[in-house]
């Protein structure tokens, strides 16, 4: 039950957000204990960058989730991208979702 309704949810919010090049979207995915995010172009339908937590190995899930997010930031920063457009991919904005997000904020990126 909750898997489709994250699902129906991701759908109505990708109606709305896409990533174009100069602002690139970011998608999220979470399981019950990692916590995945890359950066898309959707006009081009390619992964600029990616980042998750396997190799991370202290910290609660909320910290891995903060460090992702500042990682992912260095890394897009280096490949010269400063905008993003967040899509929190059917998940709340609270918990991870929301501390991967400041890390971004921490590492540099607007959205």
């Amino acid at each position: 039950m909750y898997k489709a309704l994250r699902r129906s949810k991701h759908k109505r919010i990708r109606k709305t957000i896409t990533g174009v090049s100069d602002k690139p979207r970011v998608a999220i995915f979470k399981s019950s204990q990692h916590i995945y995010a890359q950066i898309i172009d959707d006009s081009k339908g390619a992964t600029l960058v990616s980042e998750s937590d396997l190799n991370i190995k202290t910290g609660t899930k909320k910290e891995r989730a903060t460090k992702v997010g500042e990682v992912l930031a260095q890394k897009a920063v280096k490949a010269k991208i400063t905008k993003i457009v967040f899509d929190r991919g059917g998940f709340s904005y609270h918990g991870r979702v929301a501390a991967l997000a400041e890390g971004l904020r921490k590492g540099g990126l607007q959205f």
